[in-house]
């Protein structure tokens, strides 16, 4: 099971705390996954569990009960960092969750971030969990089906009709897959993403993603959404070159932010990219 309900209400009630001793809400969030769920919720996330195919992906949902007609669902990276370039991490739950600070700035009514397998899960799901899903098949068609289904259960509970993705790191990835089976995602966002996986597992000369599917592989018939790739020049994790061979195959514009790396500062500056995006799209 993903985190049991005691811990979830001793984050919240913790998270009173933490405000006191801060005296702010809008430091990233970083740690235990305790800790993460009490900064969530100082941003008026809701904590849930969705049951998506055979995974549950931990949900943290904001405007629920406000009208609006397009849900705004973040999608995580890839998770805690390696140990080694040869050892993974044992619990992939981000120490630092990128895309949640993005969706909490994110001036949307409706905003959905979601985790990905494996990710906040209590000890004993974890260890029934396959490591695969963070490793080799992290990108794998059940990964990407369950996604699909999880939007699909979003829409109906939060009563929208239309879908902007934003994905950071691996999860962009995830969020291109998704757009190109759906019909309802109105745009796309990535931000510093592997679109073009086999090209980005050269780069890195790391063991193949065996099972993973791959973006820029997408066949000519697929029409992706209006989309915007970000990517930093100096990002040594995802290289410019991986995202440019990507939109050369599957189009999209993509905008690379000097001075920025795969980590900083898109926390820092979401709010002033994202109104670019926003007001490009008015513009058309």
């Amino acid at each position: 099971m993903l985190l049991d309900n005691t811990l979830i209400k001793a984050a919240l009630l913790g998270a009173a705390f933490l405000l006191s001793v801060s005296g702010c809400t809008t430091v990233d969030p970083s740690g235990n996954p305790a800790h993460i769920i009490a900064w969530a919720a100082k941003q008026d996330f809701w904590v849930s569990n969705i049951r998506a195919g055979t995974f549950r992906l931990a949900s943290f949902s904001r405007g629920a009960m406000v009208t609006g007609d397009t849900m705004v669902v973040y999608i995580e990276g890839d998770g805690a960092p390696w140990v080694t370039p040869y050892h993974p991490p044992r619990d992939p739950t981000p120490q630092k969750p990128v895309s949640l600070t993005l969706a909490a700035v994110d001036p949307a009514q409706k905003v959905v971030y979601l985790g990905r397998p494996c990710q906040y899960l209590d000890a004993e799901a974890l260890r029934n969990c396959d490591s695969a899903y963070w490793i080799e098949r992290r990108f794998a068609p059940e990964v990407i089906a369950a996604y699909d289904d999880a939007l699909t259960q979003l829409k109906a509970s939060l009563g929208v009709r239309q879908i902007r993705l934003v994905g950071f790191s691996g999860g962009g990835v995830i969020a291109v897959l998704v757009a190109a089976r759906r019909n309802d995602v109105e745009s796309l966002i990535t931000v510093a993403a592997p679109l073009a996986v086999s090209e980005w597992v050269v780069w890195h000369n790391a063991s193949p993603l065996i099972g993973s599917l791959d973006p820029a592989e997408l066949g000519e018939n697929v029409h992706l959404p209006p989309s915007v790739h970000f990517v930093g020049n100096r990002d040594k994790i995802v290289p410019v070159s991986v995202v440019e061979k990507f939109t050369r195959r599957k189009g999209g514009h993509m905008e690379t932010i000097l001075d920025f790396d795969h980590d900083c500062c898109w926390s820092r500056d979401w709010a002033k990219l994202l109104g670019r995006v926003l007001t490009r799209e008015v513009a058309k």
